[in-house]
């Protein structure tokens, strides 16, 4: 890895904060972080590293050139596009904003990284692309696209456009496909950081529909030490699945979030199904490992009791971004009154 300069975009939100910790305390890489600070996007997040030598902040936007075209400044080695609105509700409410940052945005920083010369490129996707499995088989890199939400439709676009900056204009991009994350510093609308802090105030833990979808969940960290590889080592023009062979239901999940917490089920509330929802995910990792040498390195029951605690302990955090703007999409998504009667 050496002393290589890295831009990383959306680096102040979940995967990309523990992605820029994990490459400071692993290499003696340089890290620019172009981040907009959206609702999603926290400066708590990378508190730590404030004023570190080899990182640098530059506030800015993926969908503005300006911004990106500042971003670049100076030798950049590689970039990785975390960047992204992700959130699956939100794209059904207000789809305008996925498509403008998650496909315009991507195109934006292609056409400047083809521009300075051709830095490597890893676009992180997910696994969404895919769309729906059935009760057997899995996601392989050659699985055909099938995206059943406005949110996952835009990562597709944006991961053939990488494809075609690649095949075209000779790009050395890389992309990579993750299944479901967890750990620490995850927005408190996805699942697992929801549940968490929802069963901490004793407030209803809604799940979708009878609870029986099924996601590979991955822990953050492992996911960070998948996309170092493929900056250092992704042959461009490939497709890496990264997941951790951890197929659980959310019923599964909430159930074992109360256990370690020592909640009652009673606080379990089924809502009415989200419109498109995929029933089932599952990666093949095969060729990451195979081709580049990845391990699963963090036990998923271990991972999940260190996340939960996470959240107990820093209870400061969550509590921050559980007010104003997140109460009222929460409201608007699971109806009047839910966060604090249930829905």
């Amino acid at each position: 890895m050496g002393s290589r300069h890295i831009l990383v975009t959306g680096g102040y939100g979940f995967i990309g904060s523990n992605f820029i910790r994990h490459m400071i305390a692993s290499s003696e890489a340089r890290i620019t972080n172009l981040d907009k600070l959206t609702y999603a996007g926290n400066l708590e997040n990378l508190r730590d590293l404030e004023g570190h030598p080899r990182y640098t902040f530059v506030k800015g936007d993926i969908a503005d050139p300006a911004d990106v075209a500042k971003a670049f400044s100076g030798q950049i080695d590689w970039v990785i596009n975390f960047a992204a609105e992700s959130h699956v509700d939100r794209s059904i409410l207000d789809p305008d904003a996925f498509v403008k940052t998650n496909i315009y945005g991507t195109y934006l920083m292609l056409e400047e990284a083809r521009r300075r010369g051709g830095e490597k490129f890893v676009q992180v996707s997910t696994d969404e692309v895919y769309g729906s499995l059935p009760a057997m088989g899995k996601f392989r890199e050659d699985t055909p696209l099938s995206p059943n939400s406005p949110y996952s439709a835009s990562k597709a676009s944006a991961d053939m456009l990488v494809m075609a900056y690649h095949r075209t204009f000779g790009l050395p991009a890389v992309i990579t496909r993750c299944s479901n994350n967890y750990g620490p510093y995850q927005f408190p609308e996805k699942l697992i950081p929801l549940l968490v802090s929802n069963a901490l105030d004793d407030r209803p833990l809604p799940i979708y529909g009878d609870g029986l979808n099924v996601r590979d969940w991955i822990h953050v960290e492992d996911h960070c030490a998948a996309l170092a590889l493929a900056l250092a080592k992704g042959e461009p023009g490939r497709v890496y699945n990264v997941g951790a062979e951890n197929e659980r239901t959310n019923l599964e999940i909430v159930e074992l979030i109360l256990k370690v917490l020592d909640k009652p089920k009673t606080l379990i509330t089924y809502v009415k199904d989200r419109p498109g929802h995929d029933r089932r995910y599952a990666i093949d990792n095969t060729r990451i490992k195979r081709e580049l040498g990845f391990q699963v390195r963090v036990p998923f029951g271990r991972g999940m009791e260190e996340t939960v605690r996470w959240y107990v302990d820093n209870r400061a955090w969550w509590e921050k971004i559980k007010t104003g703007e997140y109460l009222g999409y929460y409201e608007k998504w699971y109806g009047p009154g839910a966060y604090l009667k249930g829905t």
